[in-house]
């Protein structure tokens, strides 16, 4: 099906199951694939440069095994100087992470079987990805792709809760995180402006700038995202005292959230996100990872990602 097939790996996903499997996932690539060559991640962000190189040697279909940390990594690689390094080149995914929120809307299951005939068997489709410009923690200007959701606010603080935690070898679910975050976060407050369009300043919980439907290990943040239609499902959550977030967080994972009154979803293809004035940092996540903080400016690349799924 594919001339040349490069399959990137990162052993230590999935709190390092993914090492321990790895036999096991090459032995199932064999029933599928003749040949195909493939490379473990050693450090951070190794995953762009091999993505990029592969593509450079006319690579036709690159295959990402670990979580959405990684194929963020793999996805990135595409594009050199902001333009799609080969068009043709096409990304596949064995899911094998803590987090794998993004393969849901492209209706990829987690078995490994059933991901590998999604590999071999469905058509390659077009998605948008999002572009994001935004500062480090150093102040420095940095670019950066993402393929699900990208958020301000509480979400950059849990994130980099869990992965303190990870570090310090405790337990580091996602929700419960959240539960522990919220305790002593104070809401941000940040001005938005959505396809130039101004809005009042706000005192928000969180800002999701979603492609995808899912993220948090399962969150429903934005139920009617689709990742080709060229827009981003912008939900933003106003403050909420303790008793009233409690009651109604389970909602977001059922995706029955948007009904609420301090809920608003907006659709735009750029959205800018600024501090207000005395706001101390507000921190930035994209599809997991927690990169920098604002301002940011979040940009919709329409159909520029040829993937293997069903979105």
């Amino acid at each position: 099906m594919f001339l040349k097939t490069r399959v990137i790996v990162n052993p230590e996903s999935n709190k390092g199951r993914t090492k321990k499997r790895w036999n096991e996932i090459k032995e199932a690539l064999k029933t599928f694939f003749k040949e195909f060559k493939y490379e473990f991640t050693e450090k951070p962000f190794q995953a762009i440069e091999l993505s990029r190189k592969a593509i450079k040697e006319g690579t036709d279909l690159i295959v990402a095994v670990g979580g959405d940390g990684t194929i963020n990594e793999i996805a990135n690689g595409f594009y050199e100087n902001e333009k799609v390094i080969n068009p043709r080149t096409v990304l596949g995914i064995i899911p094998s992470g803590s987090g794998c929120d993004f393969i849901r809307s492209l209706n990829i299951p987690l078995s490994l079987k059933h991901a590998l005939k999604v590999i071999a068997q469905a058509p390659s489709s077009w998605i948008d990805i999002g572009k994001v410009r935004f500062k480090d923690h150093q102040g420095q200007d940095k670019e950066r792709l993402f393929l699900n959701v990208a958020d301000f606010g509480i979400g950059g603080e849990v994130v980099k809760k869990v992965n303190e935690n990870r570090m310090r070898r405790k337990a580091s679910s996602y929700f419960r995180c959240l539960l522990s975050t919220f305790v002593a976060y104070k809401n941000k407050r940040v001005k938005l402006r959505i396809d130039g369009r101004e809005f009042p300043p706000g005192e928000y919980l969180i800002g999701t700038i979603s492609n995808g439907r899912i993220f948090g290990k399962g969150m429903k943040i934005a139920p009617q995202a689709k990742l080709d239609d060229g827009l981003f499902d912008v939900v933003l959550v106003k403050g909420m005292k303790t008793l009233e977030f409690f009651r109604n967080v389970w909602k977001i994972y059922t995706g029955t959230h948007l009904s609420h009154p301090k809920i608003s979803l907006i659709r735009g293809k750029t959205i800018e996100a600024y501090p207000e004035e005395g706001e101390k940092e507000v921190l930035i996540e994209l599809d997991g990872e927690q990169l920098g903080k604002l301002p940011a400016v979040f940009e919709i690349v329409s159909r520029s990602l040829l993937i293997k799924g069903y979105p």
